[in-house]
């Protein structure tokens, strides 16, 4: 019993890392788009903010049809460890073909299907977490599996920023694609096991059968509770971290004066922040109980708008960077606590599917922020260099007051994070309130 326990750890790890080297894949373009060859090869203008951030939007919608419509058949049909496999080879053969495509609409089907094949990854790994740990001690592992997510952007910025600097645009592509299949595929074989009593992929002995079992996974996964609320703030939190990693770099560069090399470094200490705060959360949620949990995407959303708040109105370059590193450290406290909220909500068997809902229809919602920030950072761009034209206003003054403007949209989606916090705290509290009242008069 003691060496099961400690086995389910090692699948815990393996998903971590199989995170990270995921949001590798997924921030390799938003350090390229600084780079003028691989603009150039695609067909991009340097001040075309509308088409490089749609880059990182169509990833996000491959990604969110993938995980809301491919989870169900993925749990049903091939089970967690079939699947991780079957899309760790997806994704590293499409990451590692991308410099093939010479066109920016080629290049834009790519990254949807890479989306397409990551998608149902964080669902998957949901589903690991309930099938071995309860729900009051599933804060730590939601919380180790999401510190993937900020490592891998911590360590993808500077990797692919040297990368760039050594080598040409390519290699970063061809890298990481080899990456993801010499790395990901032997972990998940030797190390994610499903526990016998949850079949992991039972082949169905027909064709109905299969559509039998997928719709039954579907139906419960609509049936968990706050399924709406949950996707809702699962779409505005997602909009922050699409949002702000996919322009970051674009924004230390050009609105706050970096160079390459500086941007690189600089664009990881946020996300290493992310990294501890996920860790934070995740014991937090342990600590405070199941009813408390919804005041962590409270306070969590307050300090993420308040830095984001600050980091705009600061004048010093590096006293900016520093609030974005606080920002981060805000948002990540709120990750882990998605994951176990749909774990506290749904059925086992549903589980995967009820995040790939709540993952899937966020992910499609916040796969619109890189582009909509890039429209308001080129409308404000243009507008104060038309108006500054006149007065001989410098141009870097019009773009960083554009980057600005495109940044105080990630102050809503915290508004967003905070009022789904208190209705799903003031919803839990009227239900044990009714089964209090239940048990008494019973």
């Amino acid at each position: 019993m003691q060496s099961s326990k400690n086995f389910r750890w090692y699948g815990v790890i393996t998903l971590f890392v199989i995170v990270a080297i995921s949001y590798v894949d997924r921030i390799n373009i938003a350090v390229l788009i600084t780079d003028k060859a691989f603009l150039a090869h695609v067909g991009l203008a340097a001040d075309d903010r509308v088409g490089q951030g749609f880059l990182a939007t169509a990833f996000m919608l491959g990604y969110g049809v993938s995980a809301f419509v491919l989870t169900p058949f993925c749990s049903a049909l091939f089970g967690v460890r079939r699947s991780l496999v079957y899309g760790l080879v997806l994704w590293g053969v499409v990451t590692w073909a991308s410099p093939m495509f010479h066109s920016y609409g080629m290049l834009l089907a790519s990254r949807i299907l890479l989306g397409v094949s990551e998608g149902p990854l964080f669902s998957l790994a949901s589903a690991y977490i309930k099938a071995h740990f309860r729900s009051d001690e599933n804060g730590k592992p939601n919380a180790f599996v999401n510190m993937g997510t900020g490592l891998g952007l911590a360590v993808g910025y500077p990797l692919v920023g040297y990368l760039l600097t050594q080598f040409a645009w390519d290699t970063s592509f061809h890298v990481l694609g080899v990456m993801n299949i010499a790395l990901g595929i032997p972990l998940v074989l030797a190390f994610v096991r499903m526990p016998p009593t949850q079949a992991d992929g039972v082949k169905p002995s027909s064709f109905g059968e299969a559509m039998a079992r997928v719709g039954g996974i579907v139906r419960g996964a609509l049936h968990t509770r706050h399924l709406f609320l949950i996707t809702l703030l699962t779409s505005a939190a997602l909009a922050y971290l699409w949002g702000s990693s996919n322009w970051l770099p674009t924004y230390l560069r050009e609105a706050r004066g970096f160079s390459l090399r500086e941007m690189g470094w600089l664009a990881s200490l946020p996300q290493y922040a992310t990294v501890l705060a996920v860790f934070v959360g995740g014991v937090l949620i342990d600590k405070v109980g199941r009813e408390r949990v919804p005041f962590i995407f409270m306070g969590a959303s307050v300090g993420v708008a308040l830095s984001v708040l600050m980091a705009i109105n600061a004048r010093d370059p590096y006293a900016a960077a520093c609030c974005l590193v606080a920002a981060n450290f805000f948002w990540g406290l709120q990750s882990p606590a998605i994951p176990s909220t749909v774990q506290y909500c749904s059925r086992p068997e549903h589980t995967a599917s009820a995040f790939g809902v709540t993952n899937g229809a966020g992910s499609l919602v916040a796969g619109f922020m890189p582009a909509l920030m890039g429209g308001v950072i080129a409308a404000v761009s243009h507008g104060s260099g038309a108006a500054g034209a006149a007065g001989g206003a410098v141009t870097s003054a019009a773009s960083a007051s554009g980057f600005f403007a495109g940044f105080a949209l990630l102050i809503g989606t915290q508004v967003v994070v905070f009022f789904c916090g208190l209705m799903l705290w003031l919803r839990d509290r009227s239900r044990g309130a009714a089964a209090v009242s239940g048990s008494q008069l019973s």
